[in-house]
């Protein structure tokens, strides 16, 4: 099937560079990437992996967060595993 209509995306710039080269590394260009999950949308009808709608609790962090509350700051990994009592 031809390819005759151009599709238009408005990414992160440093996103944009890191898939391309992970798409590089692959042998596939932005393009290959795009049209193969559109094909796979087409086909399948879903979207080729799971995407979740967050819970309250998930939304209400990602707002606070948003807000600057409710950060904590850690040194390092270390660190964070000691306040996650992990």
């Amino acid at each position: 099937m031809p390819s005759d209509t151009v599709v238009r995306a408005r990414v992160d710039q440093q996103v944009k560079a890191e898939a391309s080269e992970a798409l590089e590394a692959m042998g596939l260009s932005m393009s290959d990437a795009i049209r193969l999950l559109l094909v796979r949308v087409a086909k399948d009808k879903t979207f080729p992996f799971e995407i979740k709608v967050p819970n309250a609790t998930t939304v209400s962090t990602f707002e606070a967060t948003d807000r600057g509350e409710d950060i904590i700051h850690c040194r390092d990994a270390d660190e964070m595993f000691d306040k996650l009592d992990l």
